[in-house]
């Protein structure tokens, strides 16, 4: 009886994983992440992606300010109706859409120089990290981070 238990246990574990790689395969950018700072690599905020229509777009759910600095920023630099917006809150991805293995199409608000920035996308580490990429004209013409899943 114990010699049968083996195989199928062998058989069963197998298939399962098989399975993880498909599953890693299927993550989504959806839900939240945390920002790295690409400089000093300390926590700067909290977004949460959410689709709608089929686009994705990232909004700020928390803030970590450093030592000294304003624990409510605004966005001084921004324009227009955006011009001191609070940063909690504040929509700084939108238009992302799904285009081969990233997210193409959109763009990226910089809260702390008030400028937008073509963006994209693309999830790495089985899902649990998001390469965020602004640029101008060419992705070559940017900067990246690599921002942390929470949930």
């Amino acid at each position: 009886m114990r010699k049968s238990f083996k195989p199928v246990f062998l058989i069963a574990l197998s298939a399962a994983l098989t399975a993880l790689p498909a599953r890693a395969g299927d993550a989504s950018p959806l839900g939240l992440w945390k920002n790295l700072d690409d400089v000093s690599g300390k926590p700067r905020a909290l977004v949460r992606i959410t689709e709608s229509n089929g686009t994705l777009q990232g909004k700020i759910e928390k803030v970590f300010p450093a030592a000294g600095e304003d624990p409510n920023p605004k966005c001084d630099k921004c324009e227009g109706a955006l011009k001191n917006a609070p940063v909690l809150g504040l929509v700084i991805l939108s238009g992302l859409t799904k285009d081969g293995d990233e997210y193409a199409g959109g763009q990226i608000l910089d809260p702390d120089n008030g400028k937008v920035y073509r963006s994209k996308l693309r999830l790495m580490q089985n899902g649990q990290q998001l390469s965020v990429r602004g640029y101008i004209g060419v992705p070559i013409l940017g900067r990246s981070q690599t921002w942390l899943r929470q949930e």
